[in-house]
């Protein structure tokens, strides 16, 4: 029956969002409700089914289970639930059973969504997804949003007589060349033509194939415009082709980065590309902290901080390197510096160690190791010193057992899949995150890579240990609607953002990665490749991906107020420094991870 409006209308004003209508529309939305009855162990829905409003509990308690039947929250008076069924179509993603004499009130579909279309309030209340976040810096555009016209190239027979006459008349300085495919060969500047041509006396008709860049480095357009930025400081060019399976869309230049923004955004990596001592790029990591909080204040999403403060380490690590070879001289034999962990996954915050090996070609001898010995410990050494501290668990090159040639390696990852250990687990959910940073032997990573992915996709025991292994750390949920904080110690009533909050997502996303045979290294790249792979459905992975989103940048924003407060960052939260609405979107998000750690327990490898 219709609940009697006064009585619906006083409680509602003590409920949040209903406590921002105007006191008329509050009146109307009260009339709106109605109120049901439920003994005690009575279901009130079940997983799957329609699902005909947003719940409301006036008196009792509501338990929630997920499709497994984990239960994820035991929900008392003020709370509302049903809300994500509603948002997903109409059918519950849960299910509810009154745990004790409860009286609910349900509020209709159509009234709901009336609300959140109507009301910003609602919206922000009950959707977890943060907006988008737009910036002007160039550093956090996608390369394709830089392409303003269409590619304009020409063939490798084109005379460059008439690939200057092109240039002219489109008013662009450099051409793509590509074959009748539109497959990029090479490219062909004004300045080729100016002093290959003009300068060096040649015919004018000599075709542009004589006097092009073949093979020339690319980007695809989902790259970010700090990936454009680091390869044109790095490499001194000024024109960069965008390519997408070899198809040659456009070309990106220097003066299309000033249309968008001065280089700014890249001074930090440009600072440290020209430091000719540790303590010049110590200097420059100094002032990693207040670029964090300059990023989250401009609204920037937390995957393009994380990746921005990670190409910082990059290019930290990248000129250590380069002054090792100076002071050591040309390596013996090619080699491959990697990053794991944070960096690995490009997902460095205001708090890192280092996390890093080295794989040798096998032509390396017992002659050469001095020389790499020598290098990882000017590397890690200066890492240190720029505020990357040594790694705990000495998982550096600079262990003998992490710098070695790519037949070792082969071994470790073979015995970890084959004898799947805990330590055999711990090694290799750190390894699975692997990313090169320098050095020359990139194919025999990308041999390794793919070969360890399919060996270790096939043995059904290690991925098995691996599911295992992504269930330890779990989401800090505590039945009553509450956080279970740490107990005792310096963080005593605390949250960890990372090992509770990120790395159950991270697990999760590496497990997907293993079960789908994907490359992906970067927590959210993993999660939407698997669901685009459908190791993961359209809606479990969507669901995951906000989760996650929030988590990650509920994290960066407590960082950011330590920072802003003088303090150093840490990932310890109290959740009392939240509002009531930041708490319940944070334990929304964290339910959301428990329901997939919960569905990839039971053996499902998604949520339908």
């Amino acid at each position: 029956m219709i609940a009697e409006t006064d009585t619906v209308l006083a409680f509602l004003e003590t409920v949040h969002p209903y406590d921002t209508l105007q006191r008329d529309e509050l009146a109307t939305v009260a009339g709106s409700f109605r109120r049901m009855e439920f003994r005690a162990n009575a279901l009130i829905y079940i997983n799957g089914a329609p699902i005909g409003g947003l719940y409301l509990i006036k008196s009792g308690s509501v338990e929630i289970t997920d499709s497994n039947g984990g239960v994820v929250s035991l929900l008392g008076p003020r709370n509302s639930f049903g809300e994500r069924g509603l948002m997903r179509g109409g059918i519950a993603a849960t299910q509810a059973r009154a745990s004790e004499d409860s009286i609910i009130y349900v509020l209709p579909a159509s009234t709901f969504h009336r609300l959140r279309e109507s009301h910003p309030a609602f919206e922000r209340f009950f959707n977890r997804k943060r907006g988008d976040k737009l910036s002007n810096d160039i550093a956090t555009r996608k390369v394709g949003d830089l392409l303003a016209r269409n590619p304009v190239g020409c063939t490798p027979e084109t005379q460059a007589r008439a690939a200057a006459q092109m240039m002219r008349d489109a008013q662009v300085s450099s051409l793509g060349v590509t074959d009748e495919a539109g497959r990029l060969l090479g490219i062909v500047t004004v300045r080729d033509l100016s002093n290959k041509v003009l300068a060096g006396g040649l015919d004018p008709a000599i075709p542009v194939r004589d006097v092009m860049t073949p093979d020339p480095v690319t980007l695809p357009p989902t790259a970010l415009g700090s990936d454009i930025l680091n390869i044109m400081l790095e490499r001194r060019i000024g024109h960069l082709p965008i390519t997408e399976e070899g198809r040659f869309l456009g070309m990106v230049t220097q003066t299309d980065l000033t249309r968008f923004q001065a280089l700014s955004s890249a001074v930090l990596v440009r600072d440290i590309a020209s430091a000719e001592t540790v303590a010049e790029m110590a200097a420059v990591t100094a002032r990693i902290p207040q670029l964090l909080v300059q990023m989250l204040d401009g609204n920037q999403r937390h995957e393009v901080i994380t990746r921005r403060i990670t190409d910082i380490a990059d290019a930290v690590t990248q000129r250590l390197l380069a002054m090792a070879e100076q002071k050591l001289g040309r390596p013996p034999v090619p080699y491959l510096w990697l990053a794991c962990g944070s960096q690995g996954r490009q997902e460095q915050a205001g708090v890192s160690d280092q996390d890093n090996c080295l794989i040798l070609d096998d032509a390396v001898t017992e002659a050469d190791m001095p020389y790499f010995a020598e290098l990882a410990k000017i590397v890690s050494d200066g890492l240190n010193d720029c505020g990357y501290v040594y790694c705990p668990g000495l998982m550096m090159a600079t262990a003998p057992r992490w710098c070695q040639p790519a037949r070792v390696w082969r071994q470790y990852f073979r015995g970890w899949i084959n004898t799947p250990d805990p330590e055999a687990q711990m090694l290799a959910s750190v390894m699975f995150d692997l990313r090169p940073i320098g050095g020359t032997a990139h194919a025999i990573f990308e041999t390794l890579q793919r070969d360890v992915l399919a060996h270790a996709a096939d043995t059904s025991i290690f991925v098995a240990h691996m599911l295992g292994n992504s269930l330890k750390h779990t989401p800090p949920l505590g039945l009553l609607r509450g956080f279970a904080t740490i107990r005792r110690g310096e963080h005593r009533n605390q949250i960890d953002m990372k090992m509770s909050g990120v790395v159950p997502v991270t697990d999760l996303a590496r497990v997907y990665a293993l079960q789908g045979r994907l490359t992906a290294v970067n927590t959210r790249a993993r999660l939407q490749a698997a669901a685009e792979a459908g190791v993961l459905s359209a809606t479990g992975g969507r669901d995951l991906i906000e989760a996650y989103d929030l988590i990650a940048e509920t994290r960066l924003e407590h960082q950011a107020r330590l920072i802003k407060s003088g303090k150093a960052p840490d990932n310890y939260l109290s959740p009392t420094d939240l509002s009531d609405f930041e708490r319940s979107h944070l334990r929304d998000a964290f339910v959301v991870v428990r329901t997939m750690q919960s569905a990839l327990g039971q053996g499902k490898g998604m949520l339908v």
